[in-house]
């Protein structure tokens, strides 16, 4: 009785199965079922017997494309022999299918189980053993193989042969010490089963498509990256076998949902760094090129001019990375490039002097003193000797010459004899000697005479501009004091000079 509820149950489920609303809620399961009828052969006493009626039901679980597990029922099979038996068979059991061979038509499989087989001998041989039980239960082993062929996502034909060893011999009515079984060939229809069109991961990929591309059919993200497979391949044209498409050292997840940037490029903003350097080493803004918005590019400041990518004035100076750069051409890193203690910024935006240039106006001067003491570094004509701060202090009058062997002064002297005029107006209380010298060429009497001459002719200018005769005393000391060799002509002519000393 518990034999023909368990058939029927099962039969009723089958046909339950077979509707289409039905078929719908299990492929999203991965289940299925179906019937198959054919011939059964029984294997007695070493002996096939003629063929019989087979018929069984099954429902599967599909876990992958290759692997199924079964529990069928069979009803109305029996095996025989002509005149010599008549067995009524009602077998159940527990399979699992190993499909060796898929593709998108067809596949083919084999099986392997444990089941329990319910026989009645309903009609006895003429040797039947005496005392003999005619009807009963015994385990059986079914192994086999089969294939299937696809008729529609819903639907497949499917063939079988296989044999069912039984652990008793009393399938035939007769003990001769060897056990019974049978071998059956069947055919018919399988009702969904393993869904190619399902998506049993709710990865947003089909069955089909992710064997199609080698993705897990059972994780929703097959590279733990952080997409699922379908939002990879769908959305964002990333690779869900591999955690970082790009390879910049994100994974794509990372670079999809906390960093915003393109999981299919190594370097989104394309400003020469790649995304996961930009991130974790300098800070910057993996999708604008210009983080600090200075006109220069990330990978620019730091890859050829090593300037700081998050400052766009990385040295502080008040001038801007790219003025720096492509206008004023100073020094990014430098705040003052010239050394005139200006900064850049100041030069070139408050005194409109040369950031380049010490001394912008060629006067002597550099800007910065010029500008601590009030004068105007643009221009050389207010420029001092501010050298001769002290009593005793003395310079060189570079820049002053005469005519040759005489006490003219040359027109390319005004320069340097301004800024003495210009000296001595800013230093009202100071008092000096013009000493004059010679180099050792001539007569000793000459050039000390000559030399005096010269000293008196740079005082007569001083005078004539405006300066009191007292406050200057004009020496001539000729070839004395020599600051070089009189034996080289560069050494005569340094020799040759005039120079500026502070007594007062």
């Amino acid at each position: 009785m518990c034999k023909r509820y368990a058939i029927s149950g099962l039969l009723v489920a089958l046909m339950i199965l077979m509707t289409t609303s039905v078929i719908a809620q299990f492929r999203a399961q991965n289940l299925g079922g179906g019937m198959q009828f054919g011939r059964a052969y029984g294997n007695a006493e070493g002996s096939w017997g003629d063929p019989a009626l087979s018929f069984r039901a099954y429902l599967r679980q599909s876990w992958n494309e290759k692997l199924e597990t079964e529990i069928s029922a069979g009803i109305f099979s029996r095996i025989a022999s002509e005149d010599v038996y008549e067995t009524e068979l009602a077998p159940i059991s527990g399979r699992l299918l190993y499909r060796y061979i898929t593709s998108d038509a067809w596949s083919s499989y084999l099986y392997g189980g444990l089941g329990a087989l319910h026989y009645y001998v309903k009609e006895l041989p003429v040797n039947a053993t005496a005392g003999i039980e005619n009807k009963g239960w015994t385990a059986y082993v079914p192994f086999g193989a089969g294939v299937q062929f696809k008729i529609s996502d819903f639907t497949s034909f499917e063939v079988s042969g296989g044999y069912n060893y039984a652990l008793s011999d009393n399938l035939d009515g007769v003990q001769d010490g060897g056990d019974d079984g049978f071998l059956t060939l069947t055919a018919g229809l399988t009702m969904a089963g393993y869904d190619w069109l399902s998506d049993p991961d709710n990865c947003g990929l089909t069955n089909a498509e992710e064997k199609e591309l080698g993705t897990d059919p059972n994780v929703a993200d097959t590279d733990g990256d952080g997409l699922k497979d379908g939002e990879e391949v769908h959305q964002y044209q990333t690779q869900p076998l591999v955690a970082d498409t790009d390879g910049d050292g994100l994974k794509d997840g990372e670079e999809v949902h906390e960093h915003k940037t393109k999981p299919t490029a190594a370097d989104s903003d394309e400003d020469g760094l790649n995304d996961k350097d930009e991130i974790m080493t300098h800070g910057t803004d993996a999708m604008a090129a210009d983080s600090d918005g200075d006109g220069l590019s990330d990978g620019e400041e730091i890859m050829t001019h090593k300037s700081n990518p998050l400052a766009s004035d990385s040295d502080n100076d008040g001038l801007s990375d790219s003025v720096e750069l492509n206008e004023s051409k100073t020094k990014l890193l430098v705040v003052d490039t010239d050394g005139d203690n200006l900064s850049d910024g100041d030069e070139v935006l408050r005194y409109n002097t040369n950031p380049l240039s010490k001394d912008s106006d060629g006067g002597t001067v550099e800007d910065g003193v010029e500008i601590a003491r009030g004068t105007d570094p643009l221009d050389k004509s207010d420029d001092i000797f501010e050298e001769i701060e002290e009593v005793g202090a003395a310079i060189v009058l570079e820049g002053i010459s005469f005519e040759l062997g005489k006490a003219e002064i040359t027109a390319e002297s005004e320069e340097v004899l301004t800024k003495v005029y210009n000296t001595l107006i800013a230093y009202p209380d100071m008092s000096v000697e013009i000493r004059g010298y010679t180099d050792n060429t001539g007569p000793r009497v000459f050039n000390v005479h000559l030399s005096k001459l010269r000293a008196t002719a740079v005082k007569d200018y001083l005078v004539g501009k405006g300066i009191d005769a007292n406050r200057i005393e004009a020496k001539g000391l000729g070839p004395d004091n020599p600051i070089a060799t009189n034996d080289t002509i560069d050494g005569r002519r340094k020799n040759r000079r005039i120079e500026f000393v502070r007594t007062k």
